[in-house]
């Protein structure tokens, strides 16, 4: 069986590559393949893990254009036409790992196509006025135009889809509204094996953000709180939002620590009072990864984490982004005790192997369909 894999982009690992990490392991496990190749818009050389590097990966035109790597988020409106100039003709079975444009490749009338889907394209969909709203007026003309021309694509694409995968209830539900298709749930694979603390170890007198510091996270909501507040803050991660986020900040009780690796980011989720997690997120891997290494969750109560926290067994939720609403919820916090057995029990439920387990089961179930 020739398979192919489809993945969006390939320049760091976040989610998606993780996700794709265990698609791979789970197909050479099942199939006995030596090689398989993955077709993407762009992608950075030793930006991923040896799981992914290893493989045959093949780029679009968008990666020879000029600061086509760089700066590929600029050529959104040519990613449909990018995606459909792959030459799939020689595949049995094609998997799409898809948050913008995987799914739009054009499979052979013979293949069958599954779409592990992360959500419907944000920046045309649910984020497009975070994303663009504050734009100048001739961006926004411009994005516009394209935005409708791309959110009439991805109806479209949608039916070269012969079965649906979405990784929550929350983004299966996004599914039903944009494409009008049924998707079968299977969440994320987290590692729960390797986010994992001694029962012994001391909690410390912080709270955590681990986010990617862009729009739609919301980071400013929790900096905002914060400044209100003694509470000590530390922050993870990198993003476009960096440098207007720390400007944001009044009090020295707020503390940015930039990227980490994950040894010390399980140092720093076992350390920590709670996560804090203030943003909707389609699933949101990160409250899981804090559960598993015994850290609860204070998280906005929409969304993927309604999936993954268990209201006043392993976190609390707030109803609503704004300041007032999260103080609510830490005082709420800081009344309850939380069992560090219950919270990895409930993390083990997203564990690699369980991802692996129903991702084939799903693949030969659709095959013997088809």
């Amino acid at each position: 069986m020739n398979i192919a894999l489809i993945h969006d982009w390939l320049v760091g690992i976040r989610g998606g590559e993780k996700v794709l990490e265990q698609i791979i392991i789970a197909l050479k496990e099942r199939y006995d393949i030596n090689k398989l190749e993955i077709f993407t818009l762009v992608h950075k050389e030793n930006s991923q893990s040896e799981i992914i590097e290893k493989e045959i990966i093949n780029s679009s035109f968008i990666q020879k254009l000029p600061f086509g790597l760089k700066k590929y988020r600029y050529f959104l409106p040519v990613f449909p036409y990018a995606m459909e100039s792959f030459d799939l003709n020689d595949f049995d079975l094609i998997i799409s790992s898809s948050h913008a444009v995987a799914k739009g490749v054009i499979p052979n009338s013979k293949a069958i196509h599954i779409c592990y889907n992360h959500t419907p394209m944000r920046y045309i969909w649910d984020h497009y006025h975070t994303y663009f709203g504050n734009s100048g007026f001739i961006k926004k003309m411009v994005y516009g135009f394209a935005a409708k021309k791309l959110r009439e694509w991805d109806i479209i694409s949608s039916n070269r889809v012969d079965f649906f995968i979405a990784n929550s209830m929350n983004v299966r539900n996004r599914i039903r509204k944009i494409y009008r298709r049924d998707a079968y749930v299977i969440y994320p694979p987290v590692d729960t094996d390797f986010f994992s603390c001694e029962e012994t170890i001391e909690k410390e007198d912080y709270f955590l953000i681990v986010s990617a510091l862009v729009p739609y996270k919301k980071v400013e909501l929790a900096i905002e709180t914060f400044n209100k507040t003694d509470y000590r803050l530390k922050i993870i991660g990198e993003g476009p939002e960096k440098r207007k986020l720390k400007k944001l900040v009044k009090n020295n009780n707020i503390e940015f620590l930039g990227a980490v690796d994950d040894n010390l980011l399980k140092k720093y989720y076992c350390k920590a009072k709670a996560l804090i997690f203030t943003a909707e997120e389609d699933f949101g891997i990160i409250p899981v990864e804090a559960q598993a290494c015994g850290t609860p969750v204070i998280a906005y109560g929409k969304g993927g984490a309604l999936e993954t926290v268990i209201e006043n067994e392993t976190g609390v939720f707030f109803n609503y982004q704004t300041p007032e609403s999260l103080l609510s919820a830490i005082d709420n916090f800081s009344k309850k005790m939380f069992n560090n057995r219950l919270l990895k029990e409930n993390s083990k439920k997203f564990s690699k192997m369980n991802f692996r387990k129903e991702i084939i089961k799903f693949i030969d179930k659709s095959i013997e369909e088809k």
